[in-house]
Formats: C-alpha cells, structure tokens, sequence
C-alpha cells in the first residue's frame, strides 16, 4: 500500500523558467485632441451650419413651389385670354346688322317705322 500512495502523490512538473523582471508599465500622457471648450464651440459650428443648410433648402422649396404656382396662373391666363378673344371675334360675327335682319325676317318681325320710339339721350 505504501508503493501505491506513493506512486498516486507522484506528478510530472513542469522544467521552470527564470522569472523575469516585470517590467514597469510606463504611463504615457495623450493629450487630447480637442478640449473640452473646442469640442462645445465644435458642437455649435456644427448645428449652425446644419440650422443654415435647413433654412436654405426650405427657402429653395418655397420658391421653387411659387415658380409652379406663377407658371400654372400664367396658362390659366393665356388659355382665359384666348377664350376672350375668340369670343369677341364670335360676338363681333355675330352682332352683323346683316345677320340681326335675317333673324328678324326669320322670326317674322317686319320693319314698321310707326312702331319705332327714339328715346332722348341725356
């Protein structure tokens, strides 16, 4: 019994290697790239320009909005005004004294100059 509690304390131990002396972490300072007042100035320049490009770009909407708006009311008025002409030329057809007689004639209205009243004018 004793040759096996001997053998079972028995283990294989690893060859040790010198200790090496530690060598002392050196801290090294990092200045920081941007302090604390550059980053808040930073931070500012940055919503300023974001706050401009905003207003930029609405501005832009709003007159490329009324551009549409004024070429939209310019066809409206070049249709109207087309309308207006062909109807003074349609009027002008047909106002023809020519035209009035025959539809009077076809109406059978006669001229009678008994019937005709002249109102004085003012």
């Amino acid at each position: 019994m004793a040759l096996r509690n001997h053998q079972s304390e028995t283990y294989i131990s690893r060859p040790s290697f010198p200790e090496q002396p530690q060598k002392q972490k050196t801290v090294q300072k990092h200045k920081k790239l941007l302090s604390k007042g550059e980053k808040i100035l930073l931070i500012c320049l940055l919503a300023v320009v974001t706050l401009l490009a905003v207003m930029i770009i609405q501005t832009q909407t709003a007159v490329r909005s009324t551009t549409t708006d004024i070429s939209q009311i310019e066809k409206q008025i070049d249709t109207t005004s087309k309308e207006n002409t062909d109807l003074s030329i349609q009027v002008s057809e047909l106002s023809t004294y020519d035209r009035i007689w025959k539809k009077a004639e076809e109406l059978g209205l006669k001229l009678n100059e008994q019937n005709v009243k002249v109102v004085p004018g003012q």
